[in-house]
C-alpha cells in the first residue's frame, strides 16, 4: 500500500511539472491567439474602431458587407493567383535547392548558409532593397536588362507584373526554410534503399522520382499546407513594395483589413476589418482540411 501510495504521489509530482513546464506556452497561447481570435469574433457583430468608443450592435450587418464587398473578393482573387504561383515555385525551389546540397562535397555548408540566409532577414529590409532593385528608373534589375539589349520592365508600376514581382521577391525569401526542413528529410532517408536501387540499375531520375518523392510525401505536404497558409497570410512585401497597387492588383485580405484597422480607411471600421479576419481564417481552415485530406488519402 505504501509503495503505490509513494507511486502514485510520484506520478503527480511528475505530471505537475510536466504542466509547469507547459504553462509559459499555454499562457502565450491563451493570451495572443485565444483571446484575440475570440475578441476578433466578438467585435465582428459591432460597429465601432479601435479604441471602442462607440459600440453599435449590428448583427450580421458586416458579414454581409463582406460578401457585396467587390474589393475584399478582389483581394481574394489576387490571393488566390498569387498562391497559384507562389506556392508550386516554393516547393519546387526549396526541394531543388534541398537536393542540390544534400551532399558531402567541400564548401556545400557555405551554400547551405547562403540559400538560408534570405530567410532570416526582415521582410520589411528585404522587400525595401528589392523595391531598390526594381526601380524602373535606377534599379539594378533594368540596368542589367539595357546592358544586354532587353526592354525595361516594368516590375511593380504595373498591375500586369505588380504581382508576379511580389511573388518573385516572397519566393525568393520564403524557400530557404522550406530547404531546410526538405534537407533534413533526405538526410535522414534509409541509406540501404538507394544502394538496393543503384544495384538494380536505377538511374538518378528514376531513384528520385520513383522513391525519393514517395518518401518525403509526408515531409512535402507539411510544407504546403505552411506555404499556403503563409500564402492567404501575406502582408509585409505588399506593405512595402506595392501599398496593395497599382489599382488594387496586389491588394490581399490582410493588407486590406490592415487598412480598415490602422490604415487609410481607419474608423468605425474595426468590427467590419474583423468580420473580414474572420472570413478569411474559414478560407484558411477550408484550405488546410483539403490539403490534410489529400495527405491522409496519399499516406494509405
Amino acid at each position: 500500500m505504501r509503495s503505490t501510495r509513494y507511486l502514485l504521489s510520484f506520478k503527480t509530482r511528475r505530471n505537475l511539472i510536466g504542466y509547469l513546464f507547459v504553462l509559459p506556452a499555454l499562457i502565450f497561447f491563451v493570451v495572443f491567439v485565444l483571446l484575440p481570435l475570440g475578441l476578433s469574433v466578438y467585435l465582428s457583430f459591432f460597429r465601432t474602431d479601435m479604441f471602442f468608443s462607440e459600440m453599435e450592435f449590428i448583427k450580421f450587418a458586416n458579414y454581409t458587407r463582406v460578401f457585396h464587398d467587390k474589393l475584399y473578393w478582389t483581394s481574394v482573387r489576387n490571393i488566390l493567383v498569387y498562391t497559384v504561383m507562389a506556392v508550386p515555385l516554393n516547393v519546387a525551389f526549396s526541394l531543388l535547392l534541398a537536393a542540390l546540397v544534400n551532399s558531402k562535397l567541400k564548401g556545400v555548408k557555405v551554400f547551405r548558409v547562403l540559400y538560408y540566409l534570405p530567410s532570416v532577414t526582415s521582410a520589411v529590409a528585404a522587400s525595401t532593397v528589392w523595391l531598390w532593385l526594381m526601380n524602373p528608373g535606377y534599379g539594378l534589375l533594368n540596368t542589367m536588362l539595357d546592358a544586354v539589349g532587353l526592354p525595361s520592365a516594368t516590375w511593380l508600376s504595373h498591375s500586369s507584373s505588380a504581382l508576379f514581382s511580389v511573388t518573385l521577391v516572397t519566393v525568393w525569401q520564403g524557400v530557404g526554410a522550406n530547404m531546410v526542413i526538405f534537407l533534413a528529410a533526405l538526410q535522414n532517408m534509409p541509406a540501404q534503399v538507394y544502394e538496393a536501387a543503384r544495384i538494380d540499375g536505377a538511374n538518378k531520375f528514376t531513384i528520385f522520382f520513383r522513391m525519393t518523392l514517395p518518401l518525403i510525401a509526408p515531409t512535402m505536404f507539411f510544407i504546403l499546407t505552411m506555404t499556403l497558409i503563409g500564402a492567404f497570410q501575406l502582408y509585409d512585401q505588399v506593405y512595402v513594395l506595392t501599398s496593395g497597387g497599382p489599382a488594387n492588383s496586389t491588394m490581399t485580405p490582410v493588407y486590406l483589413i490592415w487598412q480598415n484597422s490602422f490604415g487609410t480607411n481607419a474608423g468605425p471600421q474595426a468590427g467590419y476589418a474583423a468580420a473580414q479576419s474572420f472570413v478569411l481564417f474559414v478560407m484558411i481552415m477550408a484550405v488546410t482540411i483539403v490539403v490534410r485530406r489529400l495527405d491522409r488519402d496519399n499516406t494509405k
